[in-house]
């Protein structure tokens, strides 16, 4: 199998570094890094995210093999989330960022202050 070349304008990987890199997609991610959840759990953790993108980014990321759907046959409903081996993999990385993130959170704000005074 042949390695992605983000810098190609029509390289599939794009789309999944799109899905992954999103700010839901990261979230979710990292959320998903404690274990299997639920969706209304996800919903719950994730403050802000509206169902519907909840839905659809949870769908891409099954889509792109980093999260598993765990639908139970019982009334009402029952569906889990957990990770894959490769999802496991890209969520700790995208767990660094944020992380890094929250730790020069004050920086980058004095600088974002410093830019809109000008």
């Amino acid at each position: 199998m042949q390695r992605g070349d983000l810098f190609a304008e029509k390289c599939p990987s794009r789309e999944v570094l799109k899905h992954v890199t999103s700010r839901w997609g990261v979230l979710l991610l990292v959320a998903l890094l404690s274990g299997t959840q639920r969706f209304s759990d996800l919903r719950r953790k994730v403050n802000g995210i509206s169902e519907k993108m909840l839905a659809q980014t949870l769908q891409w990321l099954e889509a792109d093999g980093f999260v598993e759907r765990i639908s139970y046959p019982v009334v009402p409903p029952h569906v889990e989330y957990t990770l894959t081996e490769s999802g496991t993999e890209i969520a700790k990385k995208v767990e660094a960022l944020a992380d890094w993130i929250e730790l020069h959170l004050p920086e980058i704000i004095t600088a974002q202050n410093q830019k809109s005074e000008q």
